[in-house]
């Protein structure tokens, strides 16, 4: 009886899968009728994503075509939206000879999307592999180069109803989804810290400060090594979906206080000032005010990605994401005790406080 109930349930599962891979062969095919790719035949493959909750297949047509299909996420309920934004941002994008794969089609029943295919090298892959400090600087001042084309480039004729989170990156989303999601997943799911009441204070300060800064530019929100690929050398942008509105720094600091990367303080200055010089060949930049604004920012980014990681790990259980808490704390306690000592005592404790709990009890191997 077990045994029938086993063939059973196993019969279900393959026929369950049988019928999935149709669909999505089915979309597929449709996709590519949108997009008048001519074929004959054609072949597909799923693969991972790093902490996305969407889908991703390869494609190769019979004429050596090779495609990348992003399905929406099941649960996400503005997972249409998000779909949508991908598609009308990367043409955008692409219009404007902005480096992002070409967008070539879009279903809008199920949000299927279809993009070039950029290949699986990225700018973290490329950096890691680099023989010397010279090549990880030249690879990252491209990257640099690409950012302050893309802000002020990809700024003309943006149209923010194409959002799909928020219009723009304001102190409502630096409170509820950056600095609370570092005291919530972070400090007291992850650390089981209790917190001082003091520090939503210091939390309000920050997002005022960061208020101050000129920000009506063009912001990825997750500009780093492991969202550019590299063709032939040179960076292209992806998931540029979540793009808005929001002050230049925010991206540069995503890029430098990577902590896939960790790159070291002398690297970070220099790719600093080639950006500043990058970007005043678009508008005019007082290097000392923007690099004052950028500290505030980076501490804001790194609460954000932190609380980000703890996230991952433990509710969407992507363990991978662990190992780079300790950088990622590392690069916290740094901002704090160095470029804005002083500034945020109570979060500038608490980050010392984290810091000597997880050196002396790391996350276990197995996460890894």
């Amino acid at each position: 009886c077990c045994r029938v109930v086993f063939m059973d349930r196993l019969h279900y599962k393959h026929s369950l899968m049988a019928k999935q891979a149709e669909q999505i062969h089915h979309l597929i095919k449709t996709l590519l009728l949108k997009s008048a790719s001519p074929y004959q035949s054609f072949t597909w493959r799923q693969f991972a994503s790093d902490g996305s909750d969407r889908q991703f297949f390869r494609c190769e047509t019979d004429r050596q075509v090779r495609f990348i299909i992003i399905l929406p996420a099941k649960l996400l309920p503005a997972a249409m939206a998000e779909a949508n934004a991908s598609f009308a941002i990367g043409r955008h994008l692409h219009e404007l000879d902005i480096p992002v794969p070409k967008p070539y089609a879009f279903d809008e029943h199920n949000g299927a999307l279809l993009f070039e295919d950029l290949g699986n090298i990225l700018l973290y892959d490329m950096a890691n592999g680099a023989a010397n400090h010279e090549e990880i600087i030249t690879i990252y001042r491209q990257a640099v180069e690409c950012l302050a084309t893309f802000q002020i480039k990809g700024r003309k004729n943006f149209n923010p109803n194409w959002c799909w989170d928020t219009r723009h990156y304001d102190r409502k989303l630096m409170l509820e989804r950056e600095s609370h999601y570092f005291s919530r997943e972070f400090c007291q799911r992850y650390m089981h810290l209790s917190l001082d009441n003091e520090l939503e204070k210091e939390f309000v300060d920050l997002a005022v400060r960061i208020s101050l800064e000129p920000a009506d530019y063009l912001l990825h929100r997750d500009y780093q090594s492991r969202n550019l690929m590299m063709v032939n050398g040179c960076p292209y942008i992806i998931d540029f979906q979540g793009a808005r509105l929001g002050p230049l720094a925010y991206d540069l600091a995503s890029l430098l206080n990577d902590p896939y990367m960790n790159l070291t303080e002398q690297v970070k200055d220099e790719l600093a000032a080639h950006y500043i010089s990058s970007i005043s060949q678009y508008i005019r930049i007082n290097s000392s005010k923007f690099m004052a604004g950028y500290y505030h920012i980076a501490l804001q980014r790194n609460l954000q990605v932190l609380g980000a990681y703890a996230y991952l790990t433990l509710t969407k259980k992507k363990q991978k994401f662990a190992q780079y808490i300790i950088p990622a704390t590392h690069n916290l306690v740094s901002l704090l005790t160095q470029k804005l000592s002083g500034s945020y005592p109570k979060l500038e404790a608490l980050s010392q406080k984290i810091l000597a709990k997880l050196i002396m009890h790391p996350p276990p191997e197995k996460l890894y």
